[in-house]
């Protein structure tokens, strides 16, 4: 039989794109509780049916699995401070954010895209996890964009056109990798750089898309990995994280980010930014940096329950 690498399974799994939710219900002795979780789907329409999964060594086991009901929060884009908060041992998840019991009696949150108040349908033991699967007793959704998940990091597209919209000077930058490696060019000042450009009125998207192209390998466009605003050159610049495929480059290299090819980086922003991509890349957990080319936050997404 073969065995099969975790983390590396992991890995793959995270390359499916869902959305963020919290999970919420109370105690035994009413106590809210939640937890941050993106396995949530639909399971039927008649009956309304729902499911999320819950780690057999999570906290919230004995309580979740014997509780009436549950709810599931669909986080909007905004939300991300949200997500990180239930994530995370936090003594009061919920003094962060406002909330009400929705009308099964499971906490449902403001601000987010829907919310489904259920009650316990069944529960199915599922190797590492228990399926939680909940009967939806009412629901409500709004227009906010829905909080994006993939590869470790979040996703908010609305929130990327909105900022394109403005007509801001922006660079699209890619962080091609191919296992250790990362494609690295010229800078035509005697150092390396990643590969990039200003976008112009096709977009974001379009500009990740040529970039690519003109490097002669196949890599799937990613998530964004880093945004930041440039005040001294007056741009703000958007760096996407590409997994690339086999093949030689058209130009540049596949390089190994040592000392040595970081201190060719001349942009003190981007060479921190691949000095944080060599840390989290040996561990294959990964953030988004937002901030200006001297400070910022990196968010990253951490296992919860």
């Amino acid at each position: 039989m073969t065995t099969i690498d975790p983390r590396a399974l992991r890995n793959a799994f995270g390359t499916f794109m869902t959305g963020v939710t919290v999970v919420t219900s109370h105690d035994a002795d009413g106590n809210p509780l939640g937890f941050t979780a993106n396995s949530f789907t639909s399971v039927s329409l008649d009956p309304p049916l729902v499911l999320v999964c819950l780690a057999n060594s999570s906290t919230n086991y004995d309580a979740l699995t014997q509780a009436n009901g549950f709810a599931v929060n669909v986080l909007s884009e905004g939300q991300k401070d949200v997500s990180n908060t239930f994530a995370r041992p936090v003594e009061d998840r919920f003094e962060a954010v406002a909330w009400a019991n929705g009308p099964h009696g499971s906490p449902v949150f403001d601000d987010v895209s829907a919310w489904f108040d259920c009650s316990m349908h069944q529960t199915v033991p599922a190797g590492d996890h228990v399926i939680l699967i909940g009967k939806v007793e009412a629901f409500e959704t709004s227009t906010a964009p829905g909080l994006g998940y993939s590869r470790g990091a979040y996703v908010t597209p609305a929130a990327e056109a909105e900022a394109l919209r403005r007509g801001a000077k922006l660079i699209v930058s890619a962080l091609i990798s191919r296992g250790e490696e990362v494609l690295m060019m010229d800078d035509g000042l005697g150092g390396v750089t990643l590969p990039q450009m200003q976008v112009g009125s096709e977009g974001a998207t379009a500009a990740l898309n040529r970039l690519i192209a003109e490097t002669g390998v196949p890599a799937d466009p990613g998530f964004i990995y880093s945004v930041f605003e440039d005040g001294g050159r007056e741009h703000q610049h958007i760096s996407f994280l590409c997994q690339a495929g086999e093949g030689k480059p058209k130009t540049g290299s596949f390089t190994n980010l040592s000392k040595s090819t970081l201190m060719d980086v001349a942009d003190p922003a981007l060479n921190t930014m691949l000095e944080r991509f060599v840390d989290e890349n040996r561990i294959g957990v990964y953030g988004i940096y937002f901030g200006d080319q001297k400070s910022g936050k990196v968010r990253p997404i951490m296992s919860g329950s």
